[in-house]
């Protein structure tokens, strides 16, 4: 379908960063501190480069088929049953992905805020909004990411700075950790996090000027990965590795232990989960977005709202398959990190083989 209005490449790049910044920023700190005590932020650092990897290859691939997702184009490149084969496992993977986020942010939301709760209730509300607002076509889904980003940044940055006050600069010694066994294993678990800025291969066909589309995806994720860097160095260097360990959410602790200066607030963990409900809300749009559209761009079919809601029981039977919050988190490194075959692996098999066929859309 045509657009009267096309998205910017300067939009495009607020769509990666918001869609990046999500649930993961409350457990962020724990994953890189177990992987490396004091290196954290070294192994945060690291594993931003398969993510970056990913993402230029699907926009590289994006850009040699501009006016295709990479559910249609797929096809032309290696095969109609072997690239529907790869669309039916990334709908499959982008659904379980629905699912996790939905069911952290309930996991935490009944267990800081709403306590009496029941958790279906946070998690069907949650899955509700990600399902009326996927009903939108392309550029005001990229509208919606726009109007929230500022909101999200702003007191997020705000918090990280704050804290720094409290910080103790040797907590961050050595640079590269005192015993960093799983340095690739947790390299791989927060390049995870990274994973839904595969919405990229959506935005291109509807961009004004697909050939920024590279520009614009580099520079999102650039600015979600210094936002996460910041908030990794700010944790561990107030809590120190050992403490950042032990804490399920060290985020939210250092919210709660952040003030603005004068004491204007003396706790920023209520302004801090504001954020991050927002920050959920447009990561798992995205992954709800990604994979109504990979089903209709499959079924080769014009409209994709009539999957809007048929997805969402699926979706919440799945969230609430998980036994408990620990369970959650063992799954969600397991699935994060066998996505990446998914989210990088595949689309460089793709690529290699479009550029050795000298396949791309005629322009």
């Amino acid at each position: 379908m045509e657009h009267p209005r096309q998205v910017t490449a300067i939009g495009a790049a607020m769509v990666i960063t918001s869609t990046i910044i999500g649930v993961g920023v409350l457990p962020l700190p724990r994953f890189a501190s177990e992987a490396a005590d004091a290196g954290g932020p070294l192994v945060t650092l690291a594993g931003t480069v398969p993510a970056f990897v990913g993402l230029w290859l699907i926009t590289a691939l994006g850009q040699r088929f501009p006016e295709k997702s990479i559910f249609l184009y797929s096809e032309d490149i290696i095969g109609k049953w072997p690239g529907r084969l790869g669309s039916a496992l990334l709908i499959l993977f982008f659904a379980a992905l629905s699912a996790l986020t939905a069911r952290e942010f309930g996991e935490v939301v009944v267990t800081a805020v709403l306590k009496k709760t029941p958790l279906e209730v946070t998690v069907i509300v949650m899955l509700l909004l990600a399902a009326i607002s996927s009903r939108n076509d392309v550029v005001t889904f990229s509208y919606l990411h726009q109007f929230y980003l500022p909101f999200i940044l702003a007191p997020g940055l705000l918090i990280a700075v704050y804290s720094l006050k409290n910080a103790e600069p040797l907590y961050l010694l050595p640079i590269w950790g005192n015993e960093p066994k799983a340095f690739g294993e947790g390299m791989l678990t927060i390049a995870s996090l990274f994973q839904v800025s595969f919405i990229m291969s959506l935005l291109i066909p509807s961009m004004s000027r697909p050939w920024k589309a590279m520009r614009a995806g580099l520079s999102g994720m650039a600015i979600a990965a210094g936002f996460y860097l910041l908030i990794v160095i700010a944790t561990i260097a107030v809590f120190g590795p050992e403490e950042t360990k032990k804490t399920l959410w060290p985020t939210l602790e250092l919210a709660r232990m952040t003030s603005l200066p004068a004491n204007v607030l003396e706790r920023l963990d209520a302004i801090f989960l504001i954020i991050w409900v927002t920050a959920v809300f447009t990561t798992l749009l995205s992954s709800y977005y990604l994979t109504i559209h990979a089903i209709s761009n499959l079924l080769r079919l014009r409209d994709h709202k009539m999957f809007t809601f048929f997805l969402l029981p699926f979706v919440f039977m799945l969230s609430m398959c998980i036994p408990n919050v620990l369970d959650l988190y063992a799954i969600i490194r397991l699935v994060g990190k066998t996505g990446l075959i998914l989210t990088v692996i595949y689309p460089l098999l793709l690529f290699t083989t479009a550029w050795i066929r000298k396949r791309r859309e005629a322009s």
